[in-house]
């Protein structure tokens, strides 16, 4: 019979944040014990939980041998301890959970010259049996920081009054920051065909980064996109070093001069340089990833489990209002009139485009590449050939010369990059939402086109 009043997996999940490292407990077939402490015990489900494997020791001998073990685990609040009595199932050395402990463990793989001692070779997967909590006195659980329930009621219903992705955007944005008391957030929107994401809108960092990429498999962020899965970095040991390697990773990639027609210099990734929690949230709809919410702080054990909890549900809304926003609209996209526009006044915009990755340069400091640039520098030829100013969504859907997915062609996120990094490179064009499914061209200056060769 079961005790209604004992621990569950779930409820001691603040003991599996790793925060201080557990001590598990073998047998080798003739009855002699071994204890090693264990760098990572992560919460599978309400059932499991997984710990590291990094290297052959006895713990790893005993338990091909003898399937049982018993970890000792502790709250890092109030200091209560709980016995898990496992059994170990089977070992997985690749997928979402395997990636997620792996990116934890890469943080200190370099930290005091022990990176041969934490580099990851598989994820155990334990089924537990039993949980027992250890006699002892332990403090009384501070009252919770938030209520994490409430916070993301408020931010659905702001979520659900949206019409536009860019105001669905900010108001995500704006709602983990005055419900959550998140400080630093970005979305990032996935380009499976680039194998990158992009980086769409920002909160709280000194640049807003709108046009960064990172690769997918890449960091935190690239992690979740690859696996579809949140991972979670809580310490500043771990994530200080991981962000540091993302950062000079990013760096090396960042060729290209703006006299060339290389990919052009990397647009600076806005992430704080010193980070100590960080968690990206994968957003799923229809079993599409469409991109990644992350958050970060630079304090310890920002975000713990119910924190994830939170945003995976609102990323879930948030993913499935922006594949409701970018479904084409054929009504609205219909062909109309093409409104001119008087020919601006004013020293001209020197305007280049390299064919090879459709980079654009305006008055020689790089704008944008990929699929956003050869959008503006389809809009820039049509105006100087017909003085057009006005487009629709289904046009630019229909150009075969843009290479648009046929699925899942994230347009409207595309336009709103493009929208964007125009403003902040404070150039004399302008891309204006004209309506659903319809935008607007508009040039404050006269624009010079040179188109590049290959």
């Amino acid at each position: 019979m079961n005790d209604a009043n004992a621990p569950t997996l779930r409820s001691i999940r603040a003991c599996l944040e790793g925060a201080i490292p557990a001590t598990a407990a073998t047998c080798a077939p003739d009855g002699t014990p071994n204890v090693a402490v264990i760098s990572q015990v992560v919460y599978v489900d309400d059932g499991h939980v997984a710990l590291s494997f990094q290297f052959f020791n006895k713990t790893r001998q005993n338990i091909l041998a003898n399937p049982c073990a018993t970890v000792l685990v502790l709250d890092p609040i109030t200091a209560r301890q709980y016995r898990l009595h496992l059994r170990y199932l089977r070992t997985e050395a690749r997928g979402a959970l395997f990636e997620q402990m792996r990116a934890q463990l890469s943080g200190i793989a370099s930290h005091e010259g022990m990176g041969e001692v934490f580099v990851l070779k598989g994820s155990d997967i334990y089924a537990v049996e039993r949980i027992e909590a250890v006699a002892g006195e332990g403090l009384p659980p501070p009252p919770p920081r938030i209520d994490l329930l409430g916070a993301v009621r408020l931010c659905s219903l702001r979520l659900s009054r949206c019409t536009g992705l860019d105001e669905l955007l900010q108001a995500l944005l704006a709602g983990l920051h005055e419900h959550l008391g998140v400080q630093h957030a970005m979305v990032l929107m996935l380009d499976a065909q680039a194998g990158q994401l992009y980086t769409v809108a920002s909160f709280g960092y000194a640049h807003s980064g709108v046009g960064s990429e990172i690769r997918l498999g890449q960091g935190v962020i690239g992690m979740a996109a690859r696996e579809s899965t949140p991972v979670r970095i809580s310490h500043v040991t771990h994530a200080a070093l991981y962000s540091h390697t993302l950062r000079s990773r990013l760096a090396a990639d960042g060729t290209g001069a703006a006299d060339g027609p290389a990919a052009g210099p990397e647009i600076p990734y806005p992430g704080l340089a010193e980070p100590h929690s960080q968690l990206a949230v994968p957003l799923v709809s229809g079993a599409r990833t469409l991109g990644v919410l992350f958050v970060e702080s630079p304090l310890d054990l920002q975000f713990r489990y119910p924190e994830e909890d939170a945003l995976v549900a609102l990323a879930g809304h948030l993913a499935a209002a922006i594949d409701l926003l970018q479904a084409p609209d054929e009504a609205s996209d219909a062909p109309r009139s093409a409104p001119t526009a008087a020919p601006p006044q004013g020293p001209a915009v020197r305007v280049r485009h390299f064919a090879s990755n459709s980079s654009v340069f305006v008055n020689d400091a790089y704008l944008i590449k990929g699929v956003a640039g050869a959008i503006i520098w389809k809009l820039l030829r049509e105006h100087a050939r017909s003085g057009r100013c006005e487009f629709s969504n289904r046009e630019l859907r229909l150009d075969p010369a843009l290479r648009l997915p046929d699925v899942a062609d994230n347009l409207e996120a595309r336009l709103l990059l493009l929208q964007r990094r125009l403003q902040e490179s404070g150039t004399a064009i302008h891309i204006e939402k004209a309506g659903r499914g319809r935008f607007r061209l508009r040039l404050d200056a006269p624009v010079l086109l040179e188109d590049m060769p290959a």
